[in-house]
């Protein structure tokens, strides 16, 4: 594969970097790299990253505490929080995302702190990764981004091992409310619409997408990532299956309850929630 290694230079527009043969580019306009280099340090992104590591090992561990060291790939680590919420507890993190300037940051933060994580500059389509060689995968709000989405779920799906979880956010298509584009109602949009925003958002409108070089170009619903994944072999877990209710008052259970039990609430439930959150956890057989 044949690359160009460019300077990176954080005072822009453009971020440079590596650009290689895989046909997508590494670089990162400064907006988009100035927002999440921020973000992905607040308090709530902490907060969030860290509820995700605690419910997946909940389920994992089913309901008891994972007292061994597992194998977990965060694909499309951007900045590496995840990474290092993981990596904090001990888990053995590798890390990868295709925005090379992010990606520099997360390995400088995780060697302020002292973790080994290993970050790759690398695609979501191709993991660099062994098969079943990963307890726990996770990717955030990634698969909207790529067009052929069905290859990076087979990658997440290949990297699995028997009986470790995928766990993924994405676009809801059910649901009005997003943060994609900078347009109200935009999951609604036709499709034909959505394509002519798209082509404005990496042409002469970047701020539409809040200047990502792969804005989102899918859009899902639970009902279609748990079909497609149990052909794959995964039995998979909506966001209101997932929820922990044991400390939670009783009008919280009831109202829980309600929902895992009855298929119109939880299509309800589906439709006023703003993204798609699934965990699938794959069979042993």
């Amino acid at each position: 594969m044949q690359s160009e290694n460019k300077t990176v230079e954080t005072n822009g527009t453009r971020i440079e970097a590596t650009t290689t043969g895989s046909g997508f580019d590494h670089a990162s306009h400064k907006n988009f790299y100035d927002y999440y280099a921020k973000e992905s340090q607040t308090v709530e992104a902490y907060g969030r990253f860290s509820r995700v590591r605690d419910t997946v090992l909940r389920i994992y561990g089913k309901g008891r505490p994972v007292t061994q060291q597992l194998q977990m790939a965060d694909v499309g680590c951007g900045a590496g929080t995840q990474s290092l919420v993981w990596a904090e507890v001990g888990h053995v993190v590798h890390a990868l995302d295709v925005n090379e300037p992010l990606l520099e940051l997360g390995r400088k933060r995780a060697a302020e702190r002292g973790f080994k994580v290993d970050f790759q500059v690398g695609t979501a389509t191709k993991l660099p990764w062994a098969d079943e060689s990963m307890d726990i995968c996770i990717a955030l709000e990634l698969i909207e981004h790529v067009a052929d989405w069905q290859s990076c779920v087979n990658e997440f799906a290949r990297v699995v091992k028997p009986g470790g979880i995928l766990y993924m956010t994405t676009s809801n298509c059910l649901c009005p409310k997003q943060q994609e584009f900078t347009l109200p109602l935009y999951s609604w949009y036709p499709g034909k619409w959505k394509r002519r925003y798209e082509k404005a958002a990496v042409t002469t409108r970047p701020e539409l997408a809040n200047y990502a070089l792969y804005p989102a170009v899918n859009w899902f619903s639970f009902y279609e990532l748990q079909s497609y994944l149990a052909k794959k072999g995964f039995r998979s877990l909506d966001r209101f299956q997932m929820m922990d209710t044991s400390n939670k008052g009783l009008a919280a259970k009831v109202v829980v309850g309600a929902i895992r039990s009855n298929p119109l609430l939880r299509f309800f439930g589906q439709v006023c929630t703003e993204g798609t959150m699934i965990l699938s956890i794959k069979d042993r057989s």
